[in-house]
């Protein structure tokens, strides 16, 4: 028990030296995703790679056993951006349907996928979608809207919230630096984002500020306790329940990973920014409330 309590003493008076260093551990991956993004946008006259929903194209389901390695090969050339994924069952993995993905029109890759097969396409071995660009991309403006109005009303109830500048810029910078940093692995991974992975960055607020909102409320308005205390205290909850809803996260995706390419988007991108709100909140937010409260001090 002595051991322990020197062990937490020892921690504590490491932090109390090297908080303020521990700041450039964020900064830079801050930095480095501002610069990625910025020379991204630069290359590409968008933030993310879009998929069929957001771009306009074609959706077809085959309902039958198909080797993907081939049917990739040989339609490459044919099929104008292709993608190709396979569902299948989760206990047994044998394959159920494959599906392709092409900004193809409708009739031309039914056409082309007709003559490959060499058999007609019917309502009982596919199904084909079509979304058109335009109707594509007034729904991508309108997620981007949403998304942006969302980060600003939650940096207004904040502020509310707190009535202090630094403590509430603090957790605004920490929410935009987990939005950041989870976009720039997902475009460095060449994810290629649907509308369901926008929605997913509209969750990522609310789990990024939540922890960010108990760590400033234990220490500016909670009075029993030092510092280190407090602080310690909050960690203890808000890494519980960031931990919790990672390991939800992740046995959903193993769970759905098989046949929602939808909701495996969603858990993927909500895993990558619980990974980053760990970071932002526990030495990002930590550091810039703890240096604030010694500095009023």
């Amino acid at each position: 028990m002595e051991q322990q309590t020197q062990e937490i003493k020892e921690i504590k008076n490491f932090h109390d030296k090297h908080y303020k260093l521990l700041l450039l551990i964020p900064a830079t991956i801050l930095i480095f995703s501002i610069i990625y993004m910025i020379n991204f946008y630069h290359q590409n006259n968008d933030f993310i790679y879009k998929d069929i929903s957001l771009t306009g194209g074609t959706t077809i389901t085959l309902y039958e056993k198909l080797d993907i390695s081939k049917l990739r090969l040989d339609l490459s050339g044919k099929l104008n951006d292709l993608n190709i994924r396979e569902i299948y069952d989760l206990i047994t993995r044998e394959q159920k349907a494959v599906i392709l993905e092409t900004r193809t029109s409708g009739d031309e890759t039914k056409q082309i996928l007709e003559d490959y097969l060499g058999y007609d396409l019917n309502e009982e071995n596919s199904s084909f979608e079509f979304t058109g660009a335009t109707l594509s991309e007034s729904f991508y403006n309108q997620l981007l809207v949403a998304l942006l109005l969302a980060f600003v009303l939650m940096a207004i109830v904040v502020f509310i919230i707190f009535r202090t500048f630094v403590p509430s810029t603090a957790v605004i910078i920490s929410a935009f630096a987990d939005i950041l940093m989870t976009l720039t692995l997902v475009n460095i991974f060449g994810m290629k984002m649907s509308s369901a992975g926008i929605v997913a960055f509209l969750m990522l607020i609310g789990y990024s500020v939540d922890t960010d909102i108990l760590l400033t409320t234990r220490i500016l308005k909670r009075k029993e306790g030092s510092l280190n205390e407090r602080i310690v205290g909050a960690f203890k909850t808000g890494i519980t329940m960031t931990l919790t809803s990672l390991l939800a996260v992740l046995f959903a995706l193993l769970i759905v990973k098989s046949f929602s390419s939808v909701l495996s988007q969603i858990f993927i991108i909500l895993i990558i920014g619980l990974f980053f709100d760990i970071l932002n909140t526990w030495v990002t937010n930590v550091s810039i409330l703890k240096w604030y409260v010694e500095r009023k001090k």
